[in-house]
């Protein structure tokens, strides 16, 4: 919690100024805006706003004086909506706010403001990161991959506050209530347009960063692209080995003995089977087609011959013989 001092010529209490910041936890003092009120203030503010709505050249000498003060202290101008045209670098002040803010972006913008006087150098980290995606607070800009995105005024803030709570499950209303402030009259439809838009700009590999929660809203996905990059390097890699183990090997070395042999059996050009070496006739075992006689037998060799036998019906005289 931070004490805030709100500076006003206006008397309105701080949540009419500031609405946002009656749901903040920090102390809202007000008090009359002139250089003084900063020094007799206890306990000494941690922030000071000053109330340019309505009276801008009197808010612009009032952060002169400021700045003059021995102590400086951080000072964000709060402007009206038509107030954005007068305001610019010169002014010196620390940070602008628009008075119809949701409490997120004031709570970014008085956490940044306070973090970098307390920092040595006025240097504090203003990148919100999210894998391959970088949002800067300080430059308002948002690269994915190192591509810059070119995103509208909303679209920036949405992705942001969306970045600024990944997981949370945010409803339409309270995205409109949140980026598009409390005056906002427009319906939850502008909601969808922008997430949209949003998804197209990031690209169709990190459109999944922003999710969807079927009939309530929108959250933030941390790392997902960081996820499926991960998954596709892993398919390559996969794809790759398939494609070494699927090489053919070359051809083997000729071995004469094994060609030998391979050629046993096989019809030589003009349709004659030739036997290789050591090899076995055709026809099986048994040698009965185009096999050779032994000498001195009457059929093939190691068969008795058939020829010799008489052939005859009478059983007695076969047996005579």
């Amino acid at each position: 919690m931070s004490n805030v001092l709100l500076l006003t010529s206006a008397r309105e209490a701080a949540g009419d100024i500031v609405p946002s910041l009656g749901l903040l936890p920090h102390a809202i003092r007000v008090a009359p805006a002139v250089a003084d009120q900063v020094a007799i203030a206890r306990p000494a503010p941690d922030a000071v706003l000053i109330d340019a709505r309505r009276d801008l050249a009197h808010a612009r000498r009032l952060l002169r004086a400021l700045q003059a003060a021995p102590a400086p202290v951080p000072v964000i101008v709060v402007v009206s909506e038509g107030g954005w045209a007068a305001t610019s670098a010169d002014w010196g002040a620390d940070d602008f706010l628009l008075h119809t803010a949701g409490p997120a972006e004031v709570e970014a913008r008085l956490r940044l403001v306070i973090g970098r006087l307390a920092q040595p150098g006025g240097e504090v980290p203003n990148e919100i990161r999210s894998g391959e995606l970088v949002v800067n607070e300080a430059t308002y800009s948002a690269k994915i991959n190192g591509r810059a995105l070119d995103l509208t005024f909303k679209e920036f803030e949405l992705l942001k506050f969306l970045a600024q709570h990944p997981g949370r499950v945010f409803t339409r209303a309270q995205l409109l209530q949140e980026v598009w402030g409390y005056d906002y009259f427009g319906g939850t439809r502008t909601v969808d347009v922008h997430v949209r838009r949003l998804r197209a700009k990031l690209g169709a590999d990190n459109e999944e960063l922003i999710g969807t929660v079927r009939n309530v809203g929108y959250r933030f996905v941390p790392g997902k692209s960081s996820q499926r990059a991960a998954e596709s390097a892993g398919a390559a890699g996969k794809t790759g080995a398939a494609e070494v183990s699927g090489i053919r090997p070359g051809p083997r070395p000729a071995d004469p003995a094994r060609d030998g042999n391979r050629g046993a059996g096989r019809p030589d050009q003009a349709g004659v089977i030739t036997a290789g070496p050591g090899s076995r006739p055709p026809g099986g075992a048994s040698g009965l087609h185009g096999a050779s006689a032994g000498p001195g037998s009457g059929g093939p060799a190691g068969l008795p011959s058939l020829r010799g036998t008489p052939r005859t019906d009478n059983p007695a005289a076969a047996r005579a013989d």
